[in-house]
């Protein structure tokens, strides 16, 4: 029973943690700190925090590093780390925390598309899992789709709690969000990537088990290549500057998000797998739009309710499509295991038989000879 809740557990507390990721990533932002070198800091923190548990948790337990599984992890670092949170925190820039984690939905979709020339999804569509699988893909580009260019008329409207720091970004960043379709285009490649990442990660996974180690390499590789873009992007030294404000969000997405999320995330795609991982993410919608028209003064559109129910409905139907396959998949995997059982048999029965004909045959010639 506790094995079976603790994943469920860990992948709440991820959950909580990136929805609070979207409100302080996007005040800081708002403040003026550039998403690049916000990127950068966020990965180097992340290396620091998650060195002393590599290094006291798994130093006699992690497999040998070989060239193979560092060319994974550079590939995890590089979409999942590097490419998927510069795309996401740039659209964040253009659009709200809401809709950020509306399109975060897609997950499940983008995997399920990007797995299948991996050869580790099929689409089947005669069956009513593969249909499940296609038509929650179909529901989720629809619901993303009309999250990006539609908004419509005020659901509800601007909360009255005044905080200071959301005021004020408010007043002095009235330009933040002209533009609505670069926003979520950014997004969109955000989700593409991250579900790239979730593929490689489960490969890596099968390779070298050990989950601290693996994600403080990928941040440490994922802050070298964000250092190099970052310097080459951002010139004016006074943004690399660190504040209150911008301090505050660099720890906070430093430790809780890239180091203690990822790690949190790789173990429970060891253990459960990846689609299991993607059940969780419409909790973070929730709490986020929550937070945003309490703390940020967001207001939700009828576009945006009715885009990201539309993007939840798809979510399930494809996570529903996964589950109907898997008792499928364990009688094919039996039937395979039991033929290969049987051949190997079969050969020893036949190769038993020639043995003792061949000692038949050997007595036959030794009493004709003895003759």
């Amino acid at each position: 029973m506790g094995v079976d809740i603790l994943p469920v557990v860990v992948m709440v507390m991820v959950q909580v943690g990136y929805a609070g990721m979207n409100i302080v990533g996007k005040i800081a932002m708002d403040a003026g700190m550039n998403p690049f070198v916000h990127i950068a800091y966020r990965q180097i923190i992340g290396t620091v925090f998650l060195a002393p548990f590599a290094y006291f948790f798994e130093r006699k337990t992690k497999p040998q590093l070989t060239s193979s599984i560092l060319f994974w992890i550079f590939l995890c670092s590089f979409s999942g780390l590097t490419v998927s949170q510069i795309a996401y925190f740039l659209g964040l820039k253009y659009t709200t925390a809401t809709i950020s984690c509306a399109l975060s939905n897609l997950i499940p979709a983008a995997t399920f598309l990007l797995a299948i020339p991996f050869g580790m999804e099929k689409v089947g569509f005669r069956s009513k899992a593969g249909q499940a699988k296609v038509w929650g893909t179909i529901i989720c580009v629809g619901g993303a789709t009309l999250l990006s260019l539609y908004h419509g008329p005020i659901v509800i409207g601007q909360s009255g709690f005044h905080w200071k720091y959301a005021e004020n970004t408010e007043k002095n960043n009235s330009n933040s969000h002209d533009n609505l379709i670069l926003g979520p285009l950014l997004l969109i490649v955000s989700t593409v990537t991250y579900s790239l990442w979730i593929i490689f990660q489960a490969r890596m996974s099968e390779k070298y088990r050990a989950p601290y180690t693996s994600t403080m390499l990928m941040c440490l590789m994922a802050s070298f290549q964000c250092v190099i873009i970052g310097v080459c992007v951002v010139h004016d030294k006074a943004a690399w500057s660190l504040d209150r404000m911008r301090t505050i969000a660099v720890l906070y997405n430093g430790i809780v998000c890239t180091a203690l999320g990822y790690c949190l995330t790789s173990w429970c795609i060891q253990r459960k797998g990846p689609l299991y991982v993607s059940v969780f993410y419409p909790l973070m919608l929730i709490i986020t739009a929550v937070l945003s028209w309490a703390l940020l003064r967001e207001k939700l559109y009828i576009g945006t309710v009715v885009g990201s129910f539309l993007t939840i409905v798809g979510f399930y139907g494809v996570l529903w499509g996964k589950e109907e396959e898997k008792p499928k998949s364990e009688t094919e995997n039996f039937e395979m295991e039991t033929d290969e059982l049987n051949q190997q048999l079969g050969a020893k029965c036949n190769s038993k038989l020639q043995l003792s004909g061949q000692s038949n045959h050997k007595i036959h010639v030794s009493k004709y000879n003895f003759l």
